[in-house]
């Protein structure tokens, strides 16, 4: 990818904390794999044995670990911890899209709703009565943005999102395309009848600053508090978190995985994919669900870095060890 603004390699080493070895005037406009890069694109070796492909690519520069301070190359170097982290910082200014900003003929925003500085509002978006939208935000065509709405600064919202009525963003939150934000939660009470009446969802939605929410994911507002996603958390696509649902700070939580009320995920935990969660349960700090583990209602996950797999979900060695025995059984009553 080579199509953004150039930067030269002293900029982009001060970007990401890295020390630069060449020309710091030499400038970079994309970045690529090695095995695709071309002139103009910077691209990173982890180890060793990729530097040596590095080095040969066409590319101008490579961000490599501490283990290529001493190699002998012409081809400019910046030399980080952690490479592909500085990587990842390297693109994220490379990659910046232009800036636009505007309000689209076709959109239809209403006048009490206030738009701060250099925000883009893109065509066929509706933005209802007392929105608020920070500078620098961008809003995807179609999606609409419901009464009284907070959008932080540096928001991207995608095309087609749905945000309801008492949703609140941080800063530099992105929502991906086809999200629906603060709809009404799955709560109902049974009547004398045996009939289903919803329970009141009349509660709000909370997202801080630095979330990420993938395509076509679905979190609900709170029945009657709200629903928080706190700082710098990371959801993939297709992603559904119920009513009530507290997730902590830097959680990660892939694709397909379902969060059933009033359920908390602690700070730093890790959900794998299409993972099940029932309602009331506490994953704590720094726990990790396997793929497609299974969680019934009320129970508590606790184990910093432990590893939880299979239903109900139970710490993996000796859910493993289960498993051994189970085959060792099967292999005695095939004899």
């Amino acid at each position: 990818m080579a199509d953004g603004i150039p930067r030269a390699l002293g900029e982009l080493a001060a970007h990401c904390g890295a020390q630069l070895i060449g020309d710091a005037t030499v400038l970079i406009c994309g970045i690529a794999s090695i095995e695709s890069a071309k002139n103009g694109d910077i691209v990173f070796a982890d180890s060793e044995h990729k530097l040596s492909a590095a080095l040969a690519c066409s590319a101008s520069a490579v961000i490599a670990g501490t283990f290529a301070s001493a190699k002998s190359t012409t081809k400019p170097l910046l030399i980080a911890a952690d490479p592909k982290l500085a990587f990842t910082r390297v693109a994220q200014l490379l990659i910046e899209s232009p800036k636009k900003e505007g309000i689209a003929p076709s959109a239809q925003v209403h006048a009490s709703a206030k738009a701060g500085l250099h925000v883009r509002i893109d065509p066929g978006v509706i933005v209802d009565e007392r929105v608020q939208i920070g500078d620098f935000s961008v809003i995807g065509a179609n999606s609409v943005i419901g009464t009284g709405v907070m959008i932080g600064e540096q928001c991207r919202i995608g095309p087609n999102v749905t945000i309801y009525p008492g949703t609140e963003l941080g800063n530099r939150v992105v929502v991906q395309a086809g999200t629906v934000l603060g709809s009404t939660g799955f709560g109902y009470v049974r009547d004398e009848r045996g009939r289903y009446q919803l329970f009141p969802q009349v509660g709000r939605l909370l997202v801080e600053d630095d979330v990420e929410i993938g395509a076509n994911c679905t979190i609900d507002r709170g029945a009657l508090d709200a629903t928080v996603i706190r700082r710098g958390s990371k959801l993939d696509n297709m992603v559904h978190v119920g009513h009530n649902v507290q997730i902590g700070e830097d959680v990660v939580i892939a694709a397909q995985t379902g969060i059933s009320g009033s359920s908390q995920i602690g700070s730093r935990a890790i959900v794998g994919g299409q993972v099940g969660i029932a309602e009331h349960v506490r994953v704590e700090d720094g726990a990790i669900l396997g793929a497609q583990s299974g969680v019934p209602s009320n129970k508590v996950i606790r184990g910093e870095g432990v590893v939880f797999w299979g239903t109900p979900a139970r710490p993996i060695k000796g859910f493993l060890k289960e498993l051994a025995v189970l085959a060792r059984l099967a292999r005695k009553q095939d004899k």
